[in-house]
């Protein structure tokens, strides 16, 4: 296994559990479980959610007839605009004085996704990532503070309870107020960071500027979500914070943070795969795809109550193996995402990821960790525009200095999207920064 490229605080790699029986079954055993489940949440689904014995009965589906895990292929497909259509509780199970808690998406383009959670759910909820910030090398002695906005966003109250549930001291900042944010962690002496990626590197850069050294801080952990993270940003977020970066996976839709996170040797994401059974598809054709293959990751709730969702379509793109971990765990594994299906963006006929040109622009020294793409149309033709904030404004004083970098970038770029972009330098500290999921794309085509 490869080594971390941080000088972490702490050496060597974790190999706690918080549920050690559960996440070391034996495959056989585990699969065995998840159709047991699988059979129970059909039927329950089918008993008591109105659009899935609709969908049920349109596709000729007979959910008592499912003999085997691979029997899934023929339950039809949720979506985003299942939840939109059936807004505000049409996708629950049960009636609302059994629902412990309400939560939303932020409903930005339209109506929020709604989702809620029994007792029970919230129980499973705390357990789930309460594994995966163990695996990820959380434990009791550890000061978390908490930077994901509070409210009806899963993924702040998400961690809290899970980070409570292993003895965790958890500092619930909120986002936001950044220089707050780095006095506390020196003053509380913080070890761990919850946060998205962007935010983190906002955090390290206010800490520069406030005169506060990576040593004087205790960071030795950063427990990352809720937007895409490239190997290369992760590696300047690990420099800028001397810290582990670990990455974990989840929607509101599914759960929220839990569903998969990294263990310390990070070597893929771990699913809880007891309670959520993963797929990978076609995102074209809808085709089940094999063990190994790249394509859009599909999950089922096995254990949901108030929300069970059945083959929800998270329009990522990753891949799974079923490989035993060398951590020890048994439980499947999810590649980092390289993108969502729907944030590709089609360039002259070239499908092109944001993840693809921040890989490229985060190697580059002369380039800030902050960039924005801007997408425009010139008759029938679409344009790229890569804007790269400079770490030294002296560069814009030398014109031949300014062209050689534009230059530089542009051919990288073009080695790996297979198109020519624009390629605009700014002046340190232009583009704007995020407390939350960072916006890179600004698509003007329609303007």
């Amino acid at each position: 296994m490869h080594t971390p490229r941080a000088k972490n605080k702490k050496e060597g790699y974790n190999m706690s559990f918080f549920q050690k029986d559960i996440e070391t079954m034996p495959r056989a055993e585990l699969e065995k479980l998840q159709l047991e489940k699988l059979k129970h949440i059909t039927k329950y689904c089918y008993d008591n959610v109105p659009l899935y014995k609709r969908k049920f009965d349109e596709a000729g589906f007979d959910c008592t007839k499912i003999k085997a895990l691979s029997d899934i292929q023929y339950i039809p497909y949720t979506t985003k605009s299942d939840f939109r259509d059936n807004y505000p509780f049409g996708m629950f199970a049960t009636p609302l004085k059994n629902v412990t808690r309400l939560h939303a998406s932020s409903g930005t383009t339209g109506k929020p996704t709604v989702v809620g959670y029994t007792k029970n759910d919230l129980d499973m909820w705390s357990d789930c990532v309460a594994r995966l910030v163990t695996a990820a090398g959380a434990t009791d002695e550890d000061i978390v503070q908490i930077a994901f906005g509070y409210g009806l966003f899963t993924g702040a109250l998400g961690l809290h309870y899970g980070l409570e549930k292993i003895g965790a001291t958890v500092v619930p900042c909120s986002s936001g107020n950044t220089e707050k944010q780095v006095m506390l962690m020196k003053d509380f002496g913080t070890t761990a960071l919850v946060a998205t990626p962007s935010y983190a590197m906002r955090i390290g850069e206010v800490a520069e500027e406030m005169g506060i050294g990576r040593d004087e801080l205790k960071l030795r952990l950063g427990l990352f979500g809720s937007e895409g993270c490239t190997p290369e940003m992760r590696a300047q977020i690990e420099d800028y914070l001397h810290l582990l970066a670990t990455d974990n996976y989840g929607m509101s839709e599914l759960m929220g943070p839990g569903v998969s996170g990294e263990c310390s040797l990070r070597c893929g994401m771990h699913f809880n795969e007891d309670h959520f059974l993963p797929e990978i598809i076609n995102p074209e054709t809808g085709e089940v795809l094999p063990e190994g293959s790249k394509g859009e990751l599909v999950i089922t709730t096995l254990s949901k109550e108030a929300i069970p969702v059945l083959r929800y379509r998270t329009k990522d793109i990753t891949s799974i193996t079923y490989e035993k971990c060398e951590c020890g765990r048994t439980h499947a594994r999810m590649s980092k995402p390289s993108g969502r299906s729907d944030d590709m963006l089609k360039i002259r006929g070239v499908n092109v990821f944001p993840s693809q040109i921040e890989s490229v622009i985060m190697t580059i020294p002369q380039i800030a960790p902050h960039y924005q793409l801007v997408v425009t149309r010139e008759g029938s033709s679409d344009r790229l525009e890569v804007k790269c904030e400079l770490v030294d404004g002296s560069v814009l004083e030398s014109l031949e200095s300014l062209s050689n970098l534009q230059k530089n970038i542009r051919h990288n770029l073009k080695t790996v999207l297979g198109i020519d972009t624009k390629v605009t330098l700014v002046e340190p500290k232009t583009i704007e920064r995020f407390e939350g999921k960072a916006k890179r794309v600004i698509d003007l085509r329609n303007k």
